[in-house]
């Protein structure tokens, strides 16, 4: 595969960002899977599926290649992968910094379609995050089910709600969503039926028109209650959720796995 890192402006943030890129190949080094796959090369004027991969609260565009054999494993899909930088913005469009979800919602697949020979066709388009990465995720999906034809949570925050923000810098809530002292606790920086509200999108989400779900966690994660009422939510709507839920806790050795394990499961055409 091709591996980019790259470095533009974005107008949304009003500043310099970056993201990792990688697009398939048409020969392929020792060892490694060979051109584009089982899948062929797609037709010049269509471009190649894409995969929006998210990174964590403590993490940056790169851990993905870091800590896993991301480039690896999806050199044997034929799948161009999307890395971006967000910082610690939890996709969100900050009342007190910048415009991550504007970013990554609407700027970055316009920068992407014009810059590379990437599908933008939404049965090409999926999108895959850990931790606060698998909020971004569901949170593109449940907010943008027009653009993505599946999402992937591995141990995300679904349900925000329930996570008390001050064990992870005190700041967040504040910066992200105007929210300050006593008001700061668990649940209090969520608006009900607004775009962070994962519980709310996934209760009043159509089935016929959502993206294909999939929901992995660890059962010894400090998250896996989030998880379970998620699925819960998504059960009582109708919402058939590929899911995992098995021994593991918030690590590496988890996500590499599990990884691996939604590339199998994504529908590529």
């Amino acid at each position: 595969m091709i591996r980019m890192r790259v470095d533009h402006y974005a107008e949304s943030l009003r500043m310099n960002t970056s993201m990792v890129v990688l697009m398939p190949q048409a020969a392929a080094g020792i060892g490694m899977a060979g051109a584009y796959g089982a899948y062929g090369a797609p037709a010049a004027d269509v471009g190649v599926p894409v995969l929006y991969l998210l990174h964590g609260l403590s993490d940056d565009c790169t851990i993905w290649e870091r800590r896993t054999a991301i480039e690896r494993y999806a050199s044997t899909k034929g799948i161009a992968v999307v890395m971006p930088e967000v910082r610690r913005s939890f996709y969100a469009d900050e009342a007190l910094g910048e415009d991550y979800w504007t970013y990554i919602a609407d700027e970055l697949p316009q920068l992407l379609a014009r810059t590379f020979r990437i599908s933008t066709a939404r049965e090409d388009t999926f999108v895959a995050g850990l931790s606060m990465g698998g909020f971004g995720a569901m949170k593109l999906a449940l907010n943008r089910p027009d653009r993505f034809a599946a999402a992937a949570s591995l141990s995300g925050v679904l349900d925000l709600g329930a996570l008390d923000l001050s064990e992870h810098g005190g700041h967040l809530a504040a910066r992200i969503w105007d929210v300050r002292g006593s008001d700061a606790g668990p649940g209090a920086h969520l608006a009900a039926g607004g775009p962070d509200d994962l519980l709310g999108l996934i209760a009043a989400a159509d089935p016929a028109s959502t993206p294909a779900l999939f929901v992995a966690c660890g059962t010894e994660d400090y998250l896996i209650e989030g998880n379970e009422r998620f699925l819960e939510v998504a059960a009582r709507q109708g919402h058939a959720v590929e899911t995992v839920l098995r021994p593991g806790a918030h690590t590496w050795e988890f996500w590499d796995e599990e990884i691996q394990r939604v590339l199998e499961w994504l529908p590529l055409r």
